[in-house]
């Protein structure tokens, strides 16, 4: 008897799994945007670190935007998922997600853009500052755009990495992604420039996403760069598939 399978159409398939991952993010933008640890996590540990080594810094407030820029997006982008996705565990309704007709790359992209989405907009908040209160100058909108999407959505999949590990505790994945985003802040070029930093540190930081996206940012709104805009972006679209790759990975081996 021959098959009755049916094959779909890739294109449906497509248009398919991106509805789906619409629908996850949109669920997390309506449970989780204003939940207190996400705000505390994403918007105001950020600014106060920030200002913590920015007061007595004999330097224009407008030539700091861009680091606090930065700061906001690895800190706002990387807070979703760690929250919603343990709370989610507990409640058995991240349970329901693996058992839907989705491939896994479409959960982890649902999971991401959630976060991306929220840093996004958190980022246009010390921007506008920037731009209306200190009269700061964008040299490249393009650029700078280009910045703030790959930059998020890097950020924003290093936080659903994460929450992959399988937990229903909040603090457990948080306490494990500050280990990793802290170090990041000092090793980037945010708060030393890369060209002070001993030969070391300039190659450590070669290994850190901040470093790209910080540098993008500067050269966006000073036109000074460490490497160039293209080096930033192929190395912030690699961080992403790798992000993306590891994530799959494993989701997969801690739900099989």
């Amino acid at each position: 008897m021959p098959s009755t399978e049916n094959h779909e159409p890739a294109l449906t398939r497509i248009s398919r799994e991106l509805s789906a991952a619409w629908a996850i993010s949109r669920k997390d933008m309506r449970i989780y945007y204003l939940k207190p640890n996400i705000i505390v996590s994403g918007i105001l540990f950020p600014l106060f670190m920030f200002l913590a080594f920015a007061i007595g810094k004999n330097a224009p407030a407008v030539t700091l935007i861009p680091g606090l820029v930065a700061i906001t997006l690895l800190f706002s982008a990387s807070s979703i998922e760690p929250v919603s996705i343990p709370i989610e565990r507990r409640v058995k309704t991240f349970d329901r997600l693996l058992a839907a007709p989705i491939s896994l790359h479409t959960l982890v992209l649902g999971e991401s853009m959630s976060g991306f989405l929220y840093s996004l907009g958190i980022a246009c908040i010390p921007l506008a500052i920037g731009l209306i209160v200190f009269q700061m100058t964008v040299l490249n909108a393009a650029v700078l755009i280009a910045a703030l999407i790959l930059t998020a959505f890097c950020f924003a999949t290093l936080g659903t990495l994460f929450a992959a590990y399988p937990t229903e505790n909040v603090g457990e994945v948080m306490s494990m992604l500050n280990l990793v985003r802290l170090p990041l802040i000092f090793i980037s070029g945010v708060f030393i420039p890369l060209s002070a930093m001993p030969a070391v540190g300039q190659e450590i930081a070669l290994f850190s996403p901040l470093t790209y996206g910080n540098d993008m940012i500067e050269y966006a709104v000073t036109g000074v760069t460490q490497f160039s805009v293209a080096a930033d972006i192929a190395a912030l679209a690699a961080f992403v598939l790798i992000f993306q790759f590891a994530a799959n990975r494993l989701y997969k081996k801690f739900n099989e």
